[in-house]
């Protein structure tokens, strides 16, 4: 069940309300987290929606972040002397879901969604517009986020990601082959990364789409192998969560005539890998049995995902993956550490290292900044949006560029105008761990203003 809070300040329901909803907020799509503060001006309440327990990709962090931010702000007297109250929804995946998640944030009287996932924007950005809710920092996967005036995003979405990962694979692949949903979203896919191939006038990419919640992907790990080719070639998999399925059906191919051993049997180690003979690829990107380097971008793989499938002996050993963000051991993540560290209660959904987790700590921000700016007693979703029309700028500690939503700010992609963050970074796994393959930020704002 439900229960809905609202902006003044409740007894001992509130106090029954919390207890009951604090643990389950994510399972029934429901929750608010309100914290104490000792000031008197109104409190703020923002919801925070994402997937959880799909089939597809789940984002379980991202309203587990907020929980912990708010818990952090209120022990701190709240935003400016206002209480951070959280209500959490679970958009399930579907348009109904993202939907019913708008409306609710309606009927609440949030007074913005900030840090939330969802591939559904036409069916949540329409309630959000009729009502004037500004849709901060969501994690940049619905073409929407960058189309609604009132969505402020903090990242350039997959469109950067996708034209930065073609510019990051240019100078090392002959051939490469892009495996990616067979979605409305995943259709944009090719032309992005093909933008950025283009910046080493390298020849496009081979588009193999493939169902996004598959339990295997035998037959798309075929085609992309084959297409590939073994000199150079590069497979790259842009399937949310379940791109470490798809990569696990790549390990699993046979292999073809002319391999090398993959250690299977042997001593575990790759011996005979792509060629080299001692297994260890080469310093800039892993070739797998067949001599084929795989990628991905973050998002589809992460710290998490590594982690889980065998740290530096996983198949993402040596991967290319291109980022919003610094690596995860930037000292810019500090402070986010240092709040989960004190807030989130062991709560092992909280992972600094998960890119969704970051995206709401930087949209949270973004928001906290804002109601810090606004000085007033009452902050409505009127106020928030006009100070980031009007050029509010914000600071992430190094974690992106200032940012700012002028209209001068706006990069005015086809497709995705309200790009104001264009830059990427270039990682790779090395020794389990993804670090930076070249320092700083990368610029991708030309290379996704030249895509179809």
């Amino acid at each position: 069940m439900c229960v809905s809070m609202t902006g003044r300040r409740l007894t001992s329901l509130l106090a029954y309300v919390t207890t009951a909803t604090a643990g389950a907020s994510l399972l029934t799509g429901c929750g608010v987290l309100p914290g104490t503060t000792g000031g008197s001006r109104e409190p703020v309440t923002v919801m925070t929606w994402a997937p959880d327990q799909t089939r597809a990709t789940n984002m379980p962090g991202m309203p587990a972040m907020a929980q912990t931010f708010a818990r952090w702000v209120n022990s701190q007297g709240g935003i400016d002397g206002h209480e951070l109250r959280i209500l959490t929804c679970n958009e399930h995946n579907t348009t109904t879901g993202a939907a019913a998640c708008a409306r609710r944030a309606v009927r609440e009287k949030a007074v913005a969604v900030v840090g939330s996932y969802s591939q559904n924007g036409r069916a949540f950005m329409a309630p959000l517009e009729a009502a004037g809710i500004p849709y901060i920092g969501g994690y940049g996967i619905s073409e929407d986020e960058f189309t609604s005036p009132l969505s402020y995003p903090v990242n350039g979405g997959q469109a950067s990601l996708i034209a930065g990962h073609g510019m990051q694979l240019a100078a090392s692949c002959r051939r490469v082959s892009l495996v990616r949903p067979d979605t409305l979203a995943g259709d944009k896919f090719p032309e992005l990364l093909n933008s950025g191939l283009r910046k080493a006038s390298h020849r496009s990419a081979v588009d193999i789409p493939a169902v996004e919640d598959a339990a295997e992907y035998t037959e798309p790990a075929t085609e992309a192998r084959e297409k590939a080719g073994d000199e150079d070639g590069c497979v790259t998999a842009v399937l949310g969560e379940r791109t470490q399925t798809f990569f696990d059906s790549f390990r699993r191919l046979p292999q073809q005539d002319g391999d090398g051993g993959n250690g299977d049997g042997g001593d575990g180690k790759g011996n005979g890998n792509g060629g080299n003979g001692d297994g260890s690829g080469d310093a800039s990107g892993k070739k797998e049995e067949d001599g084929v380097r795989i990628s991905s971008v973050l998002g589809s793989v992460g710290q998490p995902v590594i982690d889980r499938t065998g740290g530096a002996h996983s198949p993402f050993e040596g991967a290319f993956v291109t980022g919003w963000y610094p690596e995860a051991s930037d000292k810019s993540w500090a402070p986010m550490r240092k709040v989960i560290q004190e807030h989130a209660f062991a709560d092992n959904r909280v992972d600094p290292a998960d890119a969704g987790v970051q995206t709401t700590w930087i949209a949270y921000t973004v928001l906290k900044e804002v109601v810090e700016s606004l000085d007033t007693d009452t902050v409505t979703a009127t106020r928030i949006a006009y100070a980031l029309d009007r050029g509010a700028r914000i600071d992430t500690g190094g974690l992106t560029p200032t940012l700012r939503w002028k209209y001068e700010d706006l990069l005015g992609a086809p497709g995705f105008p309200r790009i104001v963050n264009h830059e990427v970074t270039f990682q790779v796994v090395r020794e389990g761990r993804l670090v930076a393959q070249q320092p700083g930020f990368v610029d991708v704002g030309e290379t996704v203003l030249s895509a179809p």
